[in-house]
């Protein structure tokens, strides 16, 4: 299983907003994109689409910023996988509408692959942004815990 790269600037987001949400100020794109080396327009739409997404509330002008709408200890890895993820889709016979597999009458792959990914995500379900945060200021460009390691990928706009 690999995660867009969308996803794991998202979660990065996420985390950082969660690793900081007891501050005054709120967070800034502008700082978590110094922080992870990141392009600060792109994760202008990423978090843009958290915010429509309702993970993170943002307020502009000066003294603006981000936060999440709610408690880091109350947002799973797994729906925020699921949400921002565009595609489950691991193997061809998994999209019926563009299936050309010949032996998927007889193969049993599916089945397989599609019980690893409901496990995959149902792990992440038991790991919320208050698990990990403290991961995401000691090893900026990964989350690391022991249910969980994120590397980047192909960007998914």
């Amino acid at each position: 299983m690999r995660l867009t790269q969308w996803t794991d600037y998202a979660l990065r987001v996420l985390m950082y907003c969660a690793e900081h949400q007891q501050r005054a100020q709120p967070v800034t794109i502008t700082e978590i994109a110094e922080s992870h080396g990141i392009s600060r327009s792109h994760l202008t739409k990423i978090v843009h689409d958290l915010a429509g997404r309702g993970w993170i509330e943002t307020t502009r002008g000066r003294g603006g910023g981000m936060r999440l709408v709610k408690p880091a200890s109350e947002i799973s890895l797994g729906a925020v996988v699921r949400d921002t993820e565009t595609d489950f889709t691991m193997v061809e016979c998994f999209d019926r509408a563009n299936n050309q597999c010949r032996v998927v009458q007889h193969c049993t792959l599916k089945s397989v692959l599609f019980r690893a990914t409901q496990n995959f995500l149902t792990e992440l379900d038991g790991v919320s942004l208050a698990d990990v945060r403290a991961h995401a200021l000691q090893t900026p460009g990964t989350i690391t815990s022991s249910v969980v390691r994120v590397v980047p990928s192909r960007t998914t706009s």
